[in-house]
C-alpha cells in the first residue's frame, strides 16, 4: 500500500540538539576541545560599562572559525550557513529556536578587535590544537586555485619559512618539552 507523508507544525516538540549530532562529527568534536574562557578577560577592555550587551566574543571567535573552517568570507553568508547546520549550531552554543547574531554585528565586531587579539587568539586555539593532538608539525599543504597573471618566470623567488613550526612556538613560549615530542 502506497504511503504519502503529511507535515503538521507542532507547537511543542521534545527536541534535544546534542541528540542529533554524531559523536564523530567535527563540529562536536572540537566543541569538546576548545576552551576559549580565556577570551572573557583578553577582550573585556575593548566593551564599554554601559549599553546593550554585544555579541559574546567567544561565540564570534567561533563563528570566525567556522567561516575559516567552512571557506565563508560574506559574515551575511556564515550566518545564514550556520542557521541551517545542526552541528555547527551546537558548537557555538545557540538552540534551533534562538536567532543568531546579525551579520552587521559580526563585521562591528571585527573592527573592535586590534589584530594582536587575532593574534593571541591563534596562537591560544593552536597550542590548545597541539595539546589534544589535532595538529602536529610534520606536514604543511597550501590550498590554491590557479590564477592569470602578468608576471614574468625570471622573477619568481623561493620562499622559505624563517623557523618551523617548533621553533616558532618555542620562541613565543607557547611550547613545552612534552608537546617538542607530540611535534616530532
Amino acid at each position: 500500500m502506497q504511503g504519502k507523508k503529511g507535515y503538521q507544525e507542532k507547537l511543542f516538540a521534545r527536541f534535544q540538539l546534542s541528540d542529533r549530532i554524531p559523536g564523530n562529527n567535527f563540529y562536536r568534536r572540537l566543541k569538546g576541545v576548545l576552551d576559549l574562557d580565556f577570551l572573557y578577560p583578553l577582550t573585556k577592555g575593548y566593551y564599554g560599562e554601559s549599553g546593550q550587551k554585544s555579541i559574546d566574543p567567544v561565540v564570534f571567535f567561533k563563528l570566525c572559525l567556522v567561516g575559516y573552517l567552512e571557506n565563508i568570507i560574506s559574515d551575511r553568508k556564515l550566518i545564514d550557513h550556520c542557521s541551517l547546520r545542526l552541528d555547527i549550531l551546537y558548537f557555538i552554543g545557540y538552540g534551533i529556536d534562538e536567532e543568531l547574531p546579525w551579520h552587521s554585528t559580526i563585521s562591528r565586531t571585527r573592527q573592535l578587535f586590534p589584530e594582536s587579539v587575532f593574534g593571541e587568539v591563534f596562537i591560544r586555539v593552536l597550542k590548545l590544537c597541539i595539546d589534544k593532538s589535532m595538529v602536529s608539525g610534520h606536514t604543511q599543504a597550501i590550498d590554491s586555485a590557479p590564477v592569470k597573471a602578468n608576471a614574468s618566470m625570471d622573477s619568481l623567488e623561493l620562499k622559505v619559512p624563517e623557523e618551523d613550526l617548533e621553533a616558532h612556538l618555542h620562541r613565543i613560549g607557547h611550547i613545552s618539552a612534552m608537546d617538542k615530542k607530540k611535534l616530532r
